[in-house]
């Protein structure tokens, strides 16, 4: 399986996922300090699961669909 661990994501849970074959990327490792909307778009784009503890990545998914213009 192919993952994107946020910076949120701690090192031995990365190294746990490689160890047992899976595809990780870790945003500390290629960008650093990126912006929960680039981790987000990078995730969708190589069709990664994103791993995160970052309760902000749901408003970004799913507050969105309820929102009406202004």
């Amino acid at each position: 399986m192919n993952f994107l661990a946020d910076e949120s994501c701690a090192g031995p849970v990365i190294r746990a996922l490689r160890e047992a074959g899976h595809d990780v990327v870790a945003i500390a490792e290629v960008a650093k300090s990126a912006t929960d909307e680039q981790v987000l778009e990078r995730a969708v784009n190589e069709k990664r699961v994103l791993i995160t503890e970052d309760r902000d990545f749901g408003e970004l998914v799913y507050a969105p669909v309820g929102r009406q213009p202004a």
